[in-house]
């Protein structure tokens, strides 16, 4: 997931469209970085009784880059999350996601991804492609991803965000469980929102 600076000069913000979709050189961001978790989000939202959506979002996860700033196709992400760190907000719920009508945390702990390619869209946009397992089983997925921006902390850290995510249809995972409702429809919505809200961490 290659990266690229929003451009603050006026000059360039009147350039060609081909000059813009050049993008700036950003070789000095090119490395291998962490995702830190303590800053960062991994959420889902998913329609409820066909009214509205439950909300929810898993709190322990690992995550490391290779961003390279000048090939954006060069660039390469994974991501290993802990199933029972699932959180809605609902404790019931939550085990009941838990159990095998969804996730079965006990057999199947973690939902990886692995990409397969990246590519640069336009501006700040980036495309990654990649391999979803949950549950066991194995589904590309591609993620839409917005670069944040990029900045040195205040311990000395060079720090990268960005942010973005896709829809999925959960049954291809093996995740059908479903109720019917009374007034017709059901209770879970087959379509998942997953959004990524991501700042990660220079290796030193």
């Amino acid at each position: 997931m290659g990266i690229f600076n929003r451009s603050k000069n006026t000059a360039a913000a009147t350039a060609p469209a081909a000059t813009a979709a050049q993008g700036p050189d950003l070789a000095h961001l090119t490395g291998d970085y962490t995702i830190d978790a303590a800053h960062s989000r991994i959420g889902f939202a998913v329609r409820h009784a066909m009214v509205t959506n439950v909300r929810g979002e898993f709190a322990e996860y690992e995550g490391k880059l290779y961003l390279d700033g000048s090939n954006p196709a060069a660039s390469t992400a994974e991501l290993v999350i802990k199933v029972a760190s699932i959180s809605t907000g609902q404790a019931q719920r939550d085990e009941h996601l838990r159990t095998g009508d969804f996730f079965d945390a006990a057999a199947h702990p973690e939902i990886t991804f692995r990409s397969t390619s990246a590519e640069r869209v336009d501006g700040d946009t980036y495309r990654l492609h990649g391999d979803l397992t949950i549950k066991g089983t194995t589904r590309p997925v591609a993620l839409d991803l917005e670069f944040t921006g990029a900045a040195t902390d205040v311990y000395g850290a060079d720090r990268v965000g960005f942010e973005g995510g896709t829809s999925v249809d959960r049954t291809a995972w093996g995740l059908t469980y479903n109720a019917a409702l009374e007034t017709g429809g059901v209770l879970i919505g087959e379509k998942v929102k997953l959004t990524l809200d991501v700042s990660a961490v220079r290796a030193s």
